[in-house]
This record gives C-alpha cells, structure tokens and sequence, in this order.
C-alpha cells in the first residue's frame, strides 16, 4: 500500500488525485472503455456460440439463448450510455448495472446450461473490473460474491445429483481463491497506475508553467536570445533578436539555419566553435542591417548542460547592442555632469547679479547712445541667463507645477509667428515655413518658456533636416486630430529615429549625439509639464502621399478666458 498524497491538509487516496476531471480523459477512463468494450466482446462471442452450437445440432435452451441476448443489449447500452467517473466506490447502481449484470448473466449461463460448457472463466472480466475501478472493498466483495456464486453451484449439483461432489467444492474454492489473488494483484497495479498518472500530471503542470514563465521572461528581455542547435538551426528567438538583427528574423519559421543570412554568418561560425570547445564565447560581432549602416553586437554563447554528448547539447546565444549599452552609460555619465552642473549653475548666481547690478550703475553715469545701447545689452543678456540658471535649478530640484495666474497667457499664433521669424533670424537658416490655424486661441503658456520651447525644437529639427524649401514647418491647430486642445507641431523631414533613441527621447541628458548635452527635450518636457502642457513624438507624413518627417506636437492648456465661454 503506498502513503496518501496529501492535499488541502486532508489525505486523500490515488484515486481521489484522478477524480478531478472526466473520468474519459484519464488513464482509469480509458481502462473503464477498455472494459465495457470486452464486456460487448464477451456478449457476442456467448451469442456466437449459441448459433454454432445450434448448427451442430446440440439441444438448445431458449432460456440460454434470451440470456445471451440480454446480456449483449445490456453490455452495448453500458458502453453508449454509462458515465463513469473513477472510482466505483460501493454497491452502488453504477456497479449494479456492470459488474452485477455480469455476474447475474454469467451464473444464470452457467446454471441453464449445467455441466455442457463451464462457465466459470468469464467470472474474471467482473472480478478484474472491480479490482481496477473500484476501491479494494469493491474489490473484494466482488471476489468475495463470485466465490459464494461458485460454492452455490456445486452445493446446487450435489443436491441434483448423487455421488460424490467433493471435487467440485474444491475446484469452486480454488477458483474462488484465484479469483481473490488476481483481485488484490490487479487492485494494486491500478493504484500505481493512479499514483504514477497523478505524478505526471503534477510534473506536467509544473513543467508547463515553467516554460510559461521561460517564454515571458525570454520575451521581455532586453538583450537578443537565440537558441541553436549543433547543426546550427534556430529554435528560439525572441522580439528583441530580431530587432537587433535587422534581417526580418521574426518572419522565419522555426526552425531554421542560422547561415540562412550571410549577414548572420559570423554568428553561425561563433555557434559551431562554440560547440567545438564546448565553453562559452564572447565576441563583438558587427551585424548587416536591412537599413542603414552595420549594428555592432556583443555575442555571448552558453551551452545548456546536459549528461550525455553533444548531440543533446544546446547553444544559448544572448546579443546585446552595444549602442544601447553606450547610450546607457553615456546617460549615467551626463546626469553625474547634470548634477554638477546644477551645482555650477547655483554658484552663477551671484556673479551674475554683481554683473547685472553693475552694468545698471554704469548705465546711469553714460550719457552716449552707443555705450548705453551696448549696458542695455549686457542686461538683457544676463537677464537670460540669469533666467537660464533658474530653469537649470527648477530640473534639478524636480519642483512641483505652479499655477500660472491670468497675466501668464498669451495668442498662440501671433507668439508663434514672432519668436519662429527671430529664430530664423538668428540662425540664418533657409527652408523654414509657418503656417498658422490657431486665430485667436489663447493658451497658457509663459511667454520666455514659449521661446525656449520652440528654440529647442528649431534647434533639434535643423540639426537633421535637408535644406530643401519645406524641409522644416511650425504649424498651430486649433484641434490637432487625437487632441481637442490647442497644438503647435514641429516638422523636419529627417530620417526615422531609431526605437531605442525614441524610448529615451525625453530624459534627462540622453542624446544621439556626442555634442548635444541631451538636456534640450527634457527642459521642453518639463515646461509643458509645468504649464500643464504636453509634448510628444511621432512619425509621420503632413499631407496624405507626401513625404513623412520627425514631428514634435505640443498640446497647450487652454486658457481660463477660454474655458470660462
């Protein structure tokens, strides 16, 4: 007898571990089948030998054959008709209408038919029945009536007839005894046929949901994972190979060749030495885009352990894209400057205000145009960066957004029209078109964070547009599709940012290139955040047809005046 598996703090048997489903769907549910199909089997051959032993000219008995019958309709309708759902646990109708049918059927034969044919074998179909679908009181009951049935036949003969019976008694004990040893046997093996389908269910369920979690973790991590066999053919590949690799890896059908690509052909050789040494490898590798310029790479290879040769063995490959891995450092390394900076920018303060307050005091002791017109403009411009230094310190100290009263809103269009024609001024640059359709449209919005704002995004877009006429537009909507809110865009046609410069497009000191400070996007994020603003980026064409560009949308807050009509 094995230990109960336990479950909820109460012991249960083998068989209460199966009883969690439809008895068809579980190695007992198929026996149960098995059984019900040899029960019809054992019922035609009976009806068979009826007929062949009419035409050999035996003496009949009706009532022998309307048994036969019987029993054949019987056991068909229990297979079409019967439910199970294991075990059979006691005397109940489920065992009445099977293995009572049986043995009812099998004595009546063996009664009717006297001593012509022995019977008796057939008492083993219900015997083995209950042995397996039953519990072992079942079991044994059942071994138990067979035994009774058998002695009650010989005591039946001895009554019938005269002369010693004797060996019929022994033979009926015997049987009944064999009948009880084949029973326990049978009990038995059924239950480890319960405990080892139980097992492999559980081992099932856990090994599913571990390669449940393996797939998801696999799928949302960032490096490149490719998993190769010794004849170097794919098995798996997540999302983020394939968008290392460039070659449309998604679309293959696994399993394939890793050679199916001569861009990936390096990774292939680094798979066949790596199996050849059977350890692991590492090597920058650079990788041939579909578009643009070849992908520097960093290879790892592991072997999965296994306790036979290579022939199970299986290479992991993990690739991770050393620009990524730059950006990431190149961003750690500005916001320790960014920090220093701010630190820089708190000890400008007071030089700056000794310079403004001075050039104030020499301005009133001036008295030509010139000289006055150079303070002025040595004030202004310590003005702005005294202004700068402030916005500087705001990002650093991440201060909450403060409410602008009603003096701080301004007409976007006119606002736009100005500080666009200054920056163009400025920069001298040719291409830039304006286009205004936000008449009368009030924002909130202050009027140097407005200029800083666009100054940014100027500067960003001329920095990878073409100078083409149109290469570069400011447009303003009332209703920008996907927004009710006032907007003003910023087009370029520019080539498409990459998605792994587009995830970091708006953090503190991240750029693409190495003499940008990375901070000009995140100030334009923090000043629409401030004035309850929002900024974003997408790719697209202007016009249905024309040519698609990088734009940077700003939806405003409306003003109080224009929310209160």
């Amino acid at each position: 007898m094995s230990s109960p598996i336990w479950s909820r703090g109460e012991p249960v048997t083998d068989w209460d571990v199966l009883d969690q489903g439809p008895g068809e769907t579980t190695a007992l549910g198929r026996l149960w089948r098995g059984f019900m199909g040899a029960r019809c089997f054992v019922a035609l051959v009976l009806m068979l030998l009826q007929g062949v032993a009419f035409a050999i000219g035996q003496t009949m008995q009706p009532a022998a054959i309307a048994t036969s019958a019987l029993y054949l309709a019987t056991a068909w309708l229990g297979m079409r008709y019967t439910r199970f759902q294991p075990p059979i646990r006691g005397f109940t109708t489920l065992w009445l209408l099977t293995i009572g049918i049986d043995l009812a059927a099998f004595t009546a034969l063996q009664v009717l038919q006297g001593g012509n044919v022995n019977y008796t074998p057939l008492f083993a179909l219900p015997v083995l029945m209950s042995a397996v679908l039953g519990t072992m009181i079942v079991s044994l009951g059942t071994s138990a009536t067979v035994t009774l049935l058998l002695l009650a036949d010989a005591g039946w003969h001895w009554l019938q007839q005269s002369g010693d019976s004797s060996p019929r008694f022994v033979q009926a004990a015997l049987t009944g005894t064999g009948f009880f040893v084949v029973a326990l046997l049978a009990h038995e093996m059924a239950r480890r046929l319960a405990r080892e389908e139980a097992v492999a269910q559980r081992n099932r369920s856990s090994a599913q949901m571990q390669a449940q979690v393996n797939d998801l973790v696999i799928e949302t991590l960032s490096e490149g994972v490719l998993v190769i066999d010794a004849e170097g053919l794919v098995h798996a590949a997540n999302p983020a190979a394939d968008a290392i690799l460039g070659q449309g890896l998604a679309k293959l059908t696994l399993p394939f060749p890793l050679h199916a690509q001569p861009a990936w052909h390096a990774l292939a050789a680094l798979a066949r030495q790596t199996f050849a040494r059977r350890a692991p490898q590492s090597e920058e590798i650079p990788v041939a885009q579909a578009r643009g310029a070849a992908r520097e790479v960093r290879v790892r290879t592991r072997l999965t352990p296994t306790s036979e040769k290579r022939a199970d063995s299986l290479c992991v490959m993990f690739l991770q894209d050393l620009r990524e891995l730059e950006a990431r450092i190149r961003t750690e390394k500005l916001a320790a400057m960014g920090r220093m900076s701010a630190a820089v920018a708190h000890e400008i303060r007071n030089p700056l205000a000794a310079i403004t307050q001075a050039s104030a005091l020499l301005n009133e002791d001036l008295t030509d145009p010139a000289h006055r017109k150079l303070t002025s403009m040595v004030q202004h411009n310590a003005q702005r960066l005294a202004r700068i230094v402030d916005d500087v310190l705001d990002v650093s100290r991440a201060r909450q957004q403060r409410v602008l009263s009603l003096g701080e809103q301004l007409v976007l269009d006119p606002a736009v029209q100005v500080l666009a024609e200054e920056w163009v001024r400025q920069t001298q640059r040719k291409g830039v078109l304006v286009s205004l359709d936000a008449p009368n449209c009030d924002v909130r919005f202050d009027a140097e964070h407005l200029r800083r704002l666009i100054v940014n995004l100027l500067d960003n877009a001329s920095r990878y547009a073409s100078t083409r006429e149109g290469a570069i537009q400011v447009l303003t909507a009332q209703q920008r599709s996907g927004s009710s809110r006032p907007s003003l865009m910023v087009w370029s046609d520019g080539a498409p940012l990459e998605p792994a410069v587009q995830r970091h497009l708006f953090e503190p000191f991240f750029s693409s290139e190495s003499r940008s400070s990375g901070l000009g996007l995140f100030l334009c994020r923090e000043l629409c955040r401030r004035h309850g603003a929002t900024i974003g980026y997408e790719r697209r064409a202007l016009v249905p047809g024309g040519p698609e560009g990088n734009e940077f949308f700003v939806s405003f807050a409306a003003s109080e005046n224009r929310l209160t009509q």
